[in-house]
């Protein structure tokens, strides 16, 4: 059992950090505690705004940056607009075949950019000077495959394309910091367990240079929000907050305090007890050890999912494969659980 497996109200069978994380109690109580603040009035905007700012230092430090290189916003596929936005017509963007919506649609849907799509272990082989952007989660959400980040960064620098590196189904069970990425993305409410609608991003030198600012420009996106309500004048920041939006405030509420229990964690610590819970259940499921949290195995006919949903687990099916998620709140307990009502073990999770 992991240390701060008491500050989680659930858990038992939840195996679904890959879909929807658990709040911790810290997150739980601020967002209770908001909701009485606005019920009685006494919710203010720079309140709102002081628990923003806390929480795009703890962004910061999930993702080994600075808080000045953190945008926020509200979803991965609003920051990936951003760059599809800014590429010249006929680019070549590179993605993962399979990889998840929000960071490939928004490329397909300009029309206009030639986007390949190749397995995420040739990635890294076929990035070319041909190629302007390369776009990829370092966990993928079907599979639970963790990419070579280091190859791939490698090789995008050498070929002078930018990196998009989403972070969601990472950032929270393993660390992040130390990504040589133009466009690190995160959403907060999977293994970091805040509300939905709480999305944050770092930008590099060149990114904050060359993207397009047109699609997110508004009142938050300039150095002083408040000074920044009203036209005619076009009002940006010089850093990354040039690219913000206005931010959905009830969800950041619960998001400082979720960033901030994840930021005081031992993340490498972390990933060694997911890792040893998903191994663990692969081993008893008869599959080989793997370095992710996530465990997916083909399901076409969703019997297996049946099965666990039957016994009370939450799992999840995506691409035809049924998928658990192993995190701070679960432990062995779980994991012969879920391995037993695969097998047609009667359980009961209580």
């Amino acid at each position: 059992m992991h240390p701060v497996r008491s500050a989680f109200q659930a858990g038992r069978g939840y195996l679904a950090a890959c879909t929807l994380g658990l709040p911790a109690a810290a997150t739980r109580d601020a967002v209770r505690a908001d909701l009485e603040r606005w019920s009685a009035g006494q919710a203010t905007a720079p309140d709102y705004s002081a628990a923003l700012e806390r929480a795009r230092g703890h962004a910061a430090t999930l993702l080994g940056t600075t808080a000045e290189r953190i945008a926020t916003g509200s979803q991965v596929s609003v920051f990936t607009g951003i760059a599809a936005a800014s590429a010249p017509a006929g680019a070549e963007v590179l993605c993962v075949d399979g990889d998840f919506s929000s960071v490939v649609a928004p490329f397909l849907a300009r029309g206009d950019l030639r986007v390949r799509h190749v397995p995420l272990d040739a990635l890294a082989d076929a990035i070319s000077e041909r190629t302007w952007l390369v776009s990829c989660s370092l966990v993928q959400s079907a599979t639970g495959e963790v990419a070579r980040m280091a190859e791939i960064s490698a090789a995008a620098r050498a070929n002078g394309a930018l990196l998009l590196v989403d972070t969601t189904q990472a950032t929270g069970w393993m660390p992040t910091t130390g990504i040589d990425a133009d466009l690190l993305v995160c959403h907060a409410y999977k293994w970091l367990g805040a509300p939905r609608g709480a999305a944050f991003a770092a930008f590099s030198d060149r990114a904050i240079a060359e993207f397009a600012t047109h699609t997110t420009a508004g009142w938050y996106s300039g150095g002083d929000p408040w000074a920044s309500c009203y036209g005619p004048e076009l009002h940006l920041a010089e850093g990354a907050r040039r690219f913000e939006v206005s931010p959905a405030w009830n969800a950041w509420a619960g998001a400082e305090a979720a960033l901030g229990f994840a930021a005081s964690l031992d993340l490498a610590g972390v990933r060694d007890f997911d890792l040893s819970l998903a191994n663990a259940f692969r081993a008893a499921i008869g599959l080989e050890a793997s370095d992710s949290a996530i465990v997916s195995w083909p399901d076409e006919t969703g019997c297996d999912l049946a099965a666990l949903t039957a016994a009370g687990i939450v799992a999840s099916g995506r691409a035809g494969r049924a998928r658990v998620a192993f995190h701070l709140w679960n432990d062995g307990e779980d994991v012969e659980l879920a391995a037993r009502a695969l097998r047609g073990v009667p359980v009961s999770v209580r």
